[in-house]
C-alpha cells in the first residue's frame, strides 16, 4: 500500500503525535522570547521587539523555503495566483499576531501569557464554523463558552497582582484572535497552494516587514553573544517547524480535530515559563483554574463517541474473524451441496429423457 500525504498527516495516530510537537515547540517559544529580550538588550522598547520578531521569521521563512526545496528536490516558488495567499497569512498570521503577542508579552508573565494565548485554537474553531469550514454544534458552543471563561479568569483575576493590563493580557488577547483567523486561512489556501510554499513566504515577508518597521522606527539589536545566537535560531527554528506541519495537518484534517491538542501549548508555555523564567508565584489558583477550563473547553469541542464506539479489543477482532471464516466455510459447504443437487437433478432428468 503507498504511503501518501493524505494518509499520512490524516492518520488520527501520526497527527496527534504531531500536533503535540507543535505545541510543545510554541510552549517553549514564550520563554526563549523573554529570555531574548534579556540577552539582546531589548527590554520594552517596542520597535526593538518588532525588529527582534522580524529577524527571527525571516530566518524561519528561510529554513523552510530552503529544507522545503531540498525535500522536493526543486525550488519553492509560490504561484502566481497564490501570492495574495501569501500576502494575507504574512499580515494575520506573522505580522499582526505577533506585533501583538511580542509586545504583549513584555508588559504580563510567561504564564499569564501562555494560558490567554491558549485560547487561540477556539478561535480557530468559532472562525471556522463562522466561515462554513466547520459545523457549529451545541458541544462546540459549550466548550467554546468554558474555553472563554478560561480567558477571564487569567485576565480579570490575574494571580499575583490581580491587575489587567492592556499592553499586557489585551494585547495577547488579540494576537490570540489573529491567530484563529490565519488558522482558517490556512484551511482554505492550502487546498489551493502546498502549505510548505505558503508557510515558508508568508514567514519571509512578514518577517522582511516587521525589519523593516522596527529598523524604520529606531529599533536596535545590541551584539549577541555565541548563546544568543543559538536562542534566535531556536527560535526561528520553532516556528519554521511547528507552523509548517501545523498547516500540513490542517489541510489533511478536519479543524477541530486538530485544534484539541491547542490544550498542551498553554499548560506547557505555562509550566516551561515557570521553570525557566522562575515565574511560580505566577502559578496561582486562577492562573490553574484557567488552565483547566482552556483544556476542557478545547477537548469538550472535539471529544468524539463515535471513535471509542468503533474501536475493537483484539478478542473481539478475533471473534469477528473466527465468525467471518465460519460464515464463509459455511456459504461454500451450502454452495457445493446446491451444486451437487442441481447436478443429480439434471442427471435424473436426462435418464427421464433417455426413458422416453
Amino acid at each position: 500500500m503507498k504511503i501518501t500525504k493524505e494518509s499520512f498527516f490524516g492518520n488520527k495516530y501520526i497527527s496527534a503525535v504531531s500536533a503535540i510537537v507543535c505545541c510543545l515547540l510554541w510552549g517553549s517559544a514564550f520563554a526563549c522570547i523573554k529570555k531574548g529580550y534579556e540577552i539582546f538588550g531589548i527590554g520594552d522598547d517596542y520597535r526593538s521587539q518588532i525588529l527582534f520578531a522580524g529577524i527571527r521569521f525571516f530566518i524561519a521563512g528561510v529554513m523552510v523555503i530552503v529544507a522545503g526545496s531540498i525535500i522536493e528536490k526543486k525550488i519553492l516558488i509560490p504561484k502566481k495566483q497564490s501570492i495574495g495567499y501569501v500576502g494575507a497569512l504574512a499580515l494575520t498570521q506573522t505580522v499582526m499576531q505577533y506585533v501583538f503577542f511580542y509586545i504583549g508579552l513584555a508588559h504580563t508573565t510567561g504564564v499569564n501569557a501562555s494560558v490567554i494565548n491558549g485560547a487561540g485554537n477556539l478561535f480557530t474553531i468559532v472562525i471556522a464554523c463562522l466561515i462554513k469550514q466547520d459545523k457549529i454544534t451545541v458541544r462546540k458552543a459549550v466548550g467554546c463558552i468554558l474555553g472563554f471563561g478560561g480567558v477571564l479568569t487569567a485576565t480579570l483575576f490575574q494571580g499575583v497582582s490581580g491587575e489587567f493590563s492592556f499592553l499586557g493580557e489585551g494585547f495577547i488577547l488579540i494576537s490570540a484572535v489573529s491567530y484563529g483567523f490565519s488558522g482558517a486561512l490556512i484551511k482554505k489556501f492550502s487546498s489551493k497552494e502546498n502549505p510548505v510554499t505558503l508557510s515558508g513566504y508568508q514567514f519571509l515577508t512578514g518577517g522582511a516587514i516587521m525589519i523593516i518597521a522596527g529598523a524604520a522606527a529606531g529599533g536596535r539589536i545590541e551584539t549577541a553573544t555565541a548563546g544568543g545566537i543559538f536562542l534566535l535560531l531556536y527560535m526561528a527554528f520553532i516556528s519554521a517547524a511547528a507552523y509548517t506541519l501545523w498547516g500540513l495537518l490542517l489541510k489533511y484534517n478536519n479543524v477541530s480535530r486538530i485544534a484539541v491538542y491547542g490544550f498542551v501549548n498553554p499548560i506547557a508555555g505555562s509550566l516551561l515559563s515557570a521553570v525557566i523564567l522562575n515565574e511560580y508565584s505566577s502559578l496561582g489558583i486562577f492562573t490553574l483554574v484557567a488552565l483547566v477550563l482552556v483544556a476542557a473547553g478545547i477537548f469538550v469541542v472535539n471529544y468524539n463517541k463515535t471513535d471509542l464506539k468503533e474501536k475493537k479489543s483484539p478478542q473481539n477482532t478475533e471473534q469477528n474473524e473466527n465468525e467471518e471464516n465460519g460464515k464463509m466455510v459455511e456459504d461454500a459447504a451450502q454452495g457445493e451441496e446446491n451444486g451437487a443437487g442441481r447436478k443429480e437433478n439434471k442427471n435424473a432428468d436426462e435418464t427421464e429423457e433417455k426413458s422416453d
